[in-house]
């Protein structure tokens, strides 16, 4: 089974332990991070939304045209846009990317923020409109012939695009979230399905359900798994563990838990980020759950500590339970994706391609 690695494709120098230095879009910096994840062995970076933040799709354009052989995951927000106008957005970046092109389409956990582009909708209606507006986008990149379209949240007559994806039948489709009303979404309309990084049985729970939500939904297929941390490496262990304590520091410095709204998190992830960091601090080889805590359990949040080796092992072992991609993203955006690149995403390719030739000869010695 194959492993993929996604990055951050940033826009800016900030995060949450420092301000950036510049413009929010500052393209010569969204251009080397994009570099360095290529040149580092990353399959593909996201451009992240936010309701203030510069507009993902024409920052994805502008790397796209400029980074070769360099996978793209675009988030999107269904409230934002009608869905006929989206499809021809995402389909023409498409073509713009030669076909490294995927979609993430975001629900929103957060009223405050859902609030701040006039979305007034509950969380369950909210993923009932994402489910129809996916569904609305695979039929509007692969129906060359014009369609109706009556749903409970779009209503439209006769529609048909005339700019197509590049990728047959059409560019893969990326969700996220941990509540029933996600799995159901999910499990019903993605090709992947993403999670925040959680302690290997809560994970295999998880998995659990999206795929059994896609058989309820009448797939054959399920959605592959992908699982979100911030890494956090040095040579040594003590050394690992000491920068760790200083991110946790400068997290608590900045003030990252006075960003997000007062009171407990709504979205479910969050809140299973915050039992998990309440159960205890370190679980397994080496998660570290201090930095949910510290940001309210803000978004991928959990941390994984320690040498490029434990690290490595670490993701093996979600590999194991049938994760297929890994999203890290550190703390200092750029120096934390070479790290990574150079460090981590070697041994963890070697540790699928050792696991892949163990299954070939298992299989080989069974029917000889």
């Amino acid at each position: 089974m194959p492993v993929e690695f996604l990055g951050i494709g940033g826009t800016n120098n900030g995060s949450e332990t420092s301000p950036r230095s510049g413009p929010s879009f500052d393209k010569q910096y969204a251009l080397r991070l994009a570099r360095a994840h290529q040149e580092y062995g990353w399959d593909r970076v996201l451009f992240a939304y936010g309701s203030g933040s510069p507009d993902p799709a024409q920052v994805a354009a502008y790397v796209a045209t400029k980074v070769t052989d360099l996978d793209i995951l675009l988030a999107h927000r269904a409230n934002v846009s009608y869905p006929t106008y989206a499809l021809k957005t995402f389909a023409t970046l498409d073509q713009i990317s030669d076909g490294r092109l995927t979609v993430h389409f975001i629900t929103g956990g957060n009223d405050h923020e859902q609030g701040r582009e006039g979305d007034v909708l509950t969380k369950d209606a909210r993923y009932s409109r994402t489910r129809e507006y996916i569904q609305i986008v695979k039929k509007g990149w692969t129906s060359r012939e014009p369609f109706d379209h009556e749903g409970e949240h779009y209503s439209f007559r006769d529609f048909v695009s005339d700019v197509f994806p590049v990728q047959n039948p059409r560019p893969s489709v990326s969700f996220g979230g941990s509540s029933p009303a996600a799995y159901a979404a999910g499990g019903a309309e993605a090709d992947i399905y993403g999670l925040w990084g959680e302690p290997l049985a809560d994970t295999a729970q998880q998995i659990v359900s999206i795929k059994e939500a896609a058989l309820r939904a009448g797939r054959a297929d399920v959605p592959r798994i992908q699982v979100a941390f911030r890494p956090i490496i040095a040579p040594t262990e003590e050394l690992a563990w000491e920068k760790a304590h200083r991110v946790l520091g400068d997290l608590r410095r900045a003030g990252a838990n006075r960003r997000r709204s007062s009171g407990s998190p709504e979205n479910t992830g969050s809140q299973r980020l915050l039992d998990v960091a309440a159960r205890g601090e370190r679980h397994d080889r080496a998660l570290w759950t201090p930095t949910a805590a510290a940001t309210g359990g803000a978004g991928n949040s959990n941390a994984l500590v320690g040498t490029p080796e434990t690290v490595a092992e670490a993701l093996l072992d979600y590999y194991d339970l049938g994760v297929e991609i890994i999203s890290a993203r550190g703390y200092d955006i750029l120096d934390d994706a070479i790290d990574f690149g150079r460090y981590v995403i070697p041994l963890v390719r070697e540790g699928v391609a050792e696991r892949d030739r163990d299954k070939a000869a298992a299989l080989s010695s069974v029917g000889s």
